[in-house]
């Protein structure tokens, strides 16, 4: 079947109802799982759609056997296909060692600019679990993808590169606080207003057009003030300036809340409220929160009356903490928006509370341009490849996020139907089958089939 190109027009993606979609098989286990998730996929297309849509299935190569083909880890092809054809997906890749890229992973989202790496968590009933309530996680990880120690400015201890960046800093910047400089390594961690602007932007759109309840910015701000803490400030300010019909802040929240409690409550006696430590401040200081209480009440026709309660609530969470309520309180969070270290410790130890890294889909977008990467976001595990063996779940989700980011909501709903029913089933992978009492092995093709007939 010949297929044809999604175009971006408007702002918004044009499928056509025979898309070229690029896809790298993956190594190790890549293969096993690969072969699995596209019956799945290509099942709920048929299943939903009688025929009327197909994905017309276009291999490109990375990895191994993309070096084996070709000497090149990453081929150009492979770049242009995803470049023309928009949206794609992939299994684990091997990093290769000794030089030139750093991760194949972090090489396609930085060529591609692929700034959100969106990660989807929820609990399938019967999945095993480490806690107590894992029906409480729901989560959706807007993760920045492009910035922070990822963009990989960084010197080597022992350097002529090092000593030169040492020099500058302890000479002209005047940095006294370096420990020990003679065997440090320094790095550097970009954060911009810009990259900030757009991953907060995706979040809040995301959460306005699937209804979400509210979006957690988190960060390290009371460490690193100018650049986790400008991320949160930058959050913030694109919230209340683009989406201000839409959007209430946590602490507007509480202003409002607080007057429509006690409507004679005076600006300086709801500032007390909401800051205890008031009284204390400098007289500069209680003067910035009391203009902060005005601006809110300042609101009142379009938020006050309780209107604020049915508004995305924009909040944040230092990353500490945040790390240990998703675990004591996961149903406090919605939607996270967060730098590139921060939501790759939040994206892993979220999988964990629902089933692991084997079950957790992973997507790489670009909003502005429709650019998207779906994929596994486990590792390639040679030792299991062509086993037929390990859990599909992973990229078989991501495949599902694949469908709904192109509009096929149908065929996504599906795929998800037919996975919750397999796993309520106890007919599971080794990985859930040791876990789970009763449950009956099976194979990594027999679980996609599985997935299929609970369609």
């Amino acid at each position: 079947m010949t297929g044809s190109c999604i175009t971006m027009e408007g702002g918004a993606l044009k499928v056509p109802s025979n898309p070229i979609c690029p896809f790298i098989e993956g190594d190790g286990i890549g293969r096993d799982i690969w072969r699995a998730a596209r019956r799945v996929l290509d099942a709920a297309v048929e299943k939903a759609y009688k025929g009327d849509k197909k994905i017309v299935w276009k291999e490109v190569l990375a990895g191994e056997k993309a070096y084996k083909d070709s000497q090149e880890w990453l081929p150009k092809a492979t770049l242009d296909a995803f470049r023309k054809y928009l949206v794609g997906i992939k299994g684990p890749l091997t990093t290769p060692i000794g030089g030139g890229i750093r991760s194949l992973n972090v090489a396609l989202r930085q060529e591609l600019d692929l700034y959100v790496c969106l990660r989807p968590v929820r609990w399938f009933k019967g999945a095993p679990s480490p806690v107590r309530r894992p029906d409480l996680v729901d989560m959706i990880i807007f993760r920045e993808n492009t910035e922070d120690i990822y963009a990989g400015v960084e010197w080597q201890e022992g350097s002529e590169e090092v000593q030169t960046v040492l020099k500058f800093l302890r000479g002209t910047m005047g940095v006294e606080n370096i420990r020990f400089p003679e065997t440090s390594g320094i790095g550097i961690k970009p954060v911009s207003r810009e990259g900030t602007e757009r991953l907060v932007r995706a979040a809040i759109n995301y959460s306005l057009r699937y209804k979400r309840k509210s979006v957690t910015l988190v960060h390290k701000g009371n460490i690193m003030k100018f650049t986790e803490g400008a991320f949160r400030d930058w959050g913030y300010a694109l919230a209340t300036q683009e989406f201000r019909g839409d959007t209430v802040t946590e602490r507007e929240s509480w202003f409002l809340d607080n007057k429509e409690r006690n409507p004679g409550l005076t600006v300086e006696a709801n500032a007390n409220l909401v800051d205890p430590g008031y009284k204390w401040m400098s007289p500069d200081k209680q003067e910035e929160i009391q203009e902060e209480v005005k601006a809110a009440l300042a609101m009142w026709d379009t938020h006050g009356d309780r209107k604020w309660t049915k508004k995305l609530l924009i909040r944040d969470a230092i990353a500490d903490i945040a790390l240990q309520q998703v675990l004591t309180r996961p149903n406090s969070f919605d939607v996270i928006a967060t730098m590139n270290l921060n939501g790759d410790y939040l994206s892993d130890a979220l999988a964990a509370q629902v089933g692991g890294i084997g079950i957790a889909p992973g997507g790489n977008i670009n909003y502005d341009t429709g650019h998207a990467i779906f994929e596994a976001t486990h590792g390639t595990a040679p030792k299991y490849a062509d086993q037929d063996k390990v859990n599909p779940g992973s990229v078989i989700l991501s495949g599902e996020m694949m469908m709904r980011y192109m509009g096929w909501g149908a065929a996504a709903n599906l795929i998800v139907h037919g996975m919750d029913r397999a796993i309520a089933a106890k007919t599971v992978t080794y990985d859930f089958e040791r876990q789970m009492d009763g449950a009956t092995l099976r194979k990594c093709s027999e679980f996609a089939d599985d997935i299929i007939s609970h369609m």
